[in-house]
């Protein structure tokens, strides 16, 4: 059991200054003053400074490795646990992308199961860029109600040269499959959606929107700040059918496209042209690849994901970009929950999943991250590490 004292809360929303207890891997009470140790058999931190937060959720992590686009030699590895810990991310949905034939289902279910045993909560997507999509049942609502770990389907790739060109019929119905077989199996049946370049931008999601009676909860077209125009299509997107929009973090700041948005201007431009704070994600993409292509679409090169990165742009949101701390940490927490349905995870209450960030009030840097109860970090330091990680590797 650990008693926080004396920490500004965000849950996301400004709660002020609390003493936070935990235990059983749940927050157990959050009070304006809570006994010491004498009371409880715990250990108390400190938290006089600092901001507590909710771990954070990325909804798009190649968990398995992605890439593959140059050939063999550069598929990227698996990820490690400390990959994700020490962004404070604590809950991650694995996916696979252009590669669904040497990544496989199992695979990502095996490596979930994995990252659970190592002491975060994981969740996967069923499918990868490929339509017909390849399933481990043979189909998305069997995958989704019989799999426990599975929550929708996804990466789907549209608008882009190395999709498998769906019509907007096939489109909608890999939607209302997901849709169905999340309401079978009380999930969130999402379908997370990879957009390109192509000039087809988001009228897919339009279609089905204006086509059918399936919600907009059930679409998150990500990877939306890869160019000036999507992101001003999916900010219209957002405003006018209610839609929800992913902006992904893992881009080098120093290095972005000549028409790329950086996740964090990305959520200031949104949040300025009056889309909703509770409509907008983050996503890390983390541990994919990050592909160059030519103008012929020559592959050119690449670099991975990083996970960390989706701690980095909520953090510049609010320090560089002046967004409010409570709207940026939606972005990462309380939104993603919502869409995928996790009830427990994204906010800080009574009776919910112990997973927290204790951040410097100043600087948000992170100290310490608790997964489910368990100090995964503390005073910046990694204290548990996955099966095949060696000290030096995480330091």
């Amino acid at each position: 059991m650990y008693l926080i004292k004396n920490v500004h809360v965000y849950a996301p929303e400004d709660m002020g200054v609390r003493d936070v207890l935990i235990g059983a891997g749940e927050i157990l009470k959050i009070s304006d003053r809570l006994p010491a140790e004498k009371a409880y058999d715990v250990e108390v931190i400190d938290g006089t400074g600092k901001v507590l937060m909710p771990g954070l959720i990325d909804a798009h992590v190649h968990i398995l490795g992605g890439g593959g686009e140059g050939g063999a030699r550069t598929r990227t590895p698996e990820i490690m646990l400390t990959d994700i810990t020490r962004g404070g991310v604590t809950t991650v949905v694995g996916c696979l992308g252009t590669d669904g034939c040497t990544r496989t289902m199992t695979n990502l279910l095996a490596k979930a199961k994995g990252l659970e045993e190592e002491g975060i909560t994981t969740y996967v997507y069923t499918g990868s860029y490929q339509v017909p999509v390849r399933t481990l049942t043979g189909s998305i609502m069997d995958d989704l109600i019989l799999l426990d770990r599975v929550v929708g389907c996804g990466e789907i790739a549209i608008s882009d040269h190395r999709s498998s060109q769906p019509t907007v019929e096939e489109f909608a119905k890999i939607v209302a499959d997901t849709r169905v077989g999340g309401i079978l199996s009380a999930k969130a049946g999402l379908v997370n959606i990879h957009m390109g370049d192509g000039e087809e931008k988001l009228s897919f999601l339009r279609h089905v929107l204006g086509h059918s009676q399936i919600p907009p909860t059930n679409m998150l077209p990500t990877h939306i700040n890869r160019s000036q125009a999507l992101m001003e299509d999916g900010i219209d997107y957002a405003k006018t059918c209610g839609g929800y929009i992913d902006l992904t973090t893992s881009s080098d700041p120093d290095f972005l496209e000549p028409d790329e948005v950086k996740a964090s201007t990305g959520l200031k431009m949104a949040l300025d042209a009056g889309v909703s704070a509770e409509h907008i994600t983050f996503s890390s993409d983390g541990q994919g690849s990050l592909p160059v292509f030519g103008a012929d679409g020559t592959f050119l090169g690449l670099g991975v994901g990083k996970v960390t990165s989706l701690y980095r742009e909520m953090r510049d949101a609010v320090l560089t970009d002046g967004v409010d701390l409570t709207d940026a940490l939606r972005a990462v927490t309380s939104n993603p929950a919502a869409l995928l349905k996790l009830e427990r995870k994204g906010r800080i209450a009574e009776h919910v999943d112990a997973d927290l960030v204790l951040a410097d009030a100043h600087t948000l840097e992170i100290d310490t991250v608790i997964a489910k109860g368990v100090r995964m970090i503390s005073g910046g330091r990694v204290l548990v590490r996955g099966t095949f990680e060696r000290a030096e590797q995480t330091e």
